[in-house]
């Protein structure tokens, strides 16, 4: 077996496939590089590659083309909105990917981002650095804020951050309500949450949280009508997908103080465009799309996807098969 690596991957991972085979190591976070489907294609075909680990290229037909002795594919992500699912089935590629890798990460970053909105941590931060803390009393007045415990969270949205999100949010002792037509009542007896519709959810929440995949069915789902039912100075967090909010809407919700702030770990684009009207905006908090970048998120991506290529090797369907019909016209050595 020969690997080609592109994504971080853990010491111990490396390791272990190294066990199985020629590894070749070359992290985007290294190269800075998101490689040309087909040039990558006919890169894995010229130097005889059969497993490829992946995270943010793109895995289309043309790669499938190319690299006719591709038998398996890793994506390090739990999405699969980067991958040719059907080409890929047709030429008898296995597809794996990670789902829940970083849901973890993510969750701790919503309850950072809720603690930084409700406490006007940034804005504190500034105050102290930029020389402005002379008179101590000031600063105690000009930065009161809200405790979490006690207050209502509404989550959007309950898979596995979600779901996450909802430990983290009890343990300190918020009260939990969440929307998600797929998952079932049930699961209220053993979470401590309670499954609400969602004019309910945006009715009762202090602090409203998303997590929805995007897709046609979720765009736009927060647009003016639905800002308008939510609590005044309720506070808006958004870790999944820039299309599930109208952007304008929450902008002029935000300027008129309906909303009393925004956290965003999603934008539209990279770098924010120089005309965004979320820059400069005090009760705004964006950060640069590091919902998953943590060290545990690598090893715990890593370890599922050695499992995984471990079981294929040994002829045993991977955990996270992405195109199950695959199977009985998979690639083999």
């Amino acid at each position: 077996m020969k690997t080609l690596v592109l994504t971080p991957f853990s010491t111990s991972g490396l390791a272990a496939l190294g066990e199985l085979g020629e590894v070749i190591y070359e992290p985007w976070t290294d190269t800075q590089e998101i490689h040309d489907p087909e040039e990558l294609g006919q890169r894995i075909a010229a130097e005889r590659i059969d497993t490829l680990v992946v995270e943010i290229d793109f895995l289309l037909e043309e790669l499938f083309d190319s690299a006719p002795g591709l038998r398996f594919t890793a994506i390090c992500r739990g999405a699969l909105n980067q991958v040719d699912l059907e080409a890929a089935t047709d030429r008898g590629v296995v597809i794996t990917h990670t789902p829940g890798r970083n849901a973890q990460a993510v969750a701790e970053l919503v309850l950072g981002l809720m603690f930084s909105l409700a406490r006007h941590l940034p804005q504190a931060r500034s105050f102290v650095v930029d020389g402005h803390w002379e008179d101590p009393t000031e600063a105690y007045i000009r930065f009161q804020g809200r405790e979490l415990s006690g207050a209502t969270i509404g989550l959007i949205g309950l898979g596995q951050i979600g779901g996450r999100v909802a430990q983290l949010a009890r343990a300190i002792g918020m009260r939990v309500l969440a929307y998600d037509p797929y998952v079932s009542h049930s699961i209220q007896a053993d979470s401590g949450l309670m499954l609400v519709d969602l004019n309910t959810l945006l009715c009762s929440s202090d602090f409203i949280s998303i997590h929805v995949p995007e897709s046609t069915e979720t765009t736009g789902l927060i647009n003016a009508t639905a800002i308008a039912k939510m609590r005044d100075g309720a506070y808006l967090i958004n870790v999944t997908s820039p299309s599930v909010v109208d952007r304008d809407s929450l902008v002029y919700a935000l300027r008129a103080s309906k909303l009393a702030g925004a956290a965003m770990d999603v934008h539209d684009s990279h770098p924010l465009a120089p005309d965004s009207p979320f820059l400069g905006m005090v009760n705004v908090l964006q950060t640069p799309h590091i919902g998953g970048a943590t060290r545990e998120t690598i090893e715990r991506h890593s370890a599922m996807v050695v499992e995984d290529i471990r079981r294929f090797e040994r002829g045993l369907k991977p955990v996270n098969l992405a195109n199950p019909s695959v199977w009985t016209k998979r690639r083999k050595l």
